[in-house]
């Protein structure tokens, strides 16, 4: 079934996006993979490059495609650029390209800690999107990821940074935990939900492993002579509201000092994978 199956990828030109991809061509999956932005080809992919995703030009090229992957999301709200316009707006946009397209079934990835009850803006407009998702008479599959990690994710291009000037800075106590999972088995637990029959799903997006952020950052630069020094929280939340450039955006320390737990268990079971272990990956210094 693998080689006759068509894969449409939205925000192709992001972290979890090109590793995905890079993943799936390696599994021989035809890829039709839309940006807004340039990007890398990889083998069995057709490129489509679109301001705006009109329909009039890419619906004829989506014609077949058995999934859609949406990976169309913004963690940190612009004036231009909102939760609402591009969690939701546009998540409602690519609902109707799969209904026009006939593609019948959409993957979403949602946020870790997503639900009706939640106050933050970020998780309300995921929550909403997902709300969309359920009422489009589409099979679907809603990923609530963690911090996915890999070369050159969000959090290591930070950490990294923050070594090149000698020091990390780490939010408050950094003894919140977050639950990482590696982007190889993301990938792999995606291609299982393209190529089986597993639909209708909300699931935890999670590794097996819970750390502390502070003894994450431990890690992490356990190979350098980096200094770690923790910032007071007030001192780093009137940052992140006053200072456009901020490392630190009021949702990402919203999420980051959430603490959210995912049942890995259920994905373990539906999907029979080994996974990674975030500790080694960081004692191996790969990461840097």
């Amino acid at each position: 079934m693998v080689k006759n199956t068509q894969v449409v990828v939205t925000g192709a030109s992001g972290f979890i996006a090109k590793n995905l991809r890079k993943y799936l061509s390696n599994k021989n999956i035809k890829l039709i993979s839309v940006s807004r932005r340039n990007f890398k080809k990889f083998k069995n992919e057709t490129k489509i490059i679109t301001k705006n995703y009109d329909e009039t030009n890419i619906i004829p090229k989506l014609k077949n495609s058995d999934v859609l992957i949406n990976l169309v999301g913004i963690g940190k709200q612009t004036v231009d650029n909102d939760y609402n316009l591009i969690n939701y707006e546009f998540t409602k946009k690519i609902i109707n390209l799969c209904i026009k397209s006939k593609i019948p079934k959409i993957v979403y990835l949602s946020g870790l800690g997503v639900s009706k009850s939640s106050p933050l803006g970020y998780f309300i407009s995921k929550y909403k999107s997902e709300k969309q998702i359920i009422n489009s008479n589409l099979n679907y599959v809603i990923f609530r990821p963690s911090y996915i990690i890999g070369k050159n994710d969000h959090l290591t291009k930070y950490l990294k940074k923050q070594i090149k000037v000698g020091q990390i800075n780490i939010p408050g106590s950094g003894n919140y935990s977050i639950q990482p999972i590696y982007i190889d088995d993301v990938s792999q637990i995606i291609l299982d939900v393209i190529i089986r029959n597993k639909s209708n799903m909300i699931l935890d997006l999670v590794g097996s492993e819970s750390i502390t952020f502070k003894n994450y950052v431990k890690e992490f630069s356990s190979q350098t002579n980096t200094k770690i020094k923790k910032i007071n929280l007030e001192t780093v939340y009137h940052d992140a509201i006053t200072n456009s450039k901020s490392a630190f955006g009021v949702d990402d320390l919203n999420i980051l000092i959430g603490d959210f737990k995912g049942d890995h268990k259920k994905l373990q079971n539906l999907f029979k994978i080994r996974f990674t272990s975030i500790q080694k990956i960081l004692k191996s210094g790969s990461l840097l």
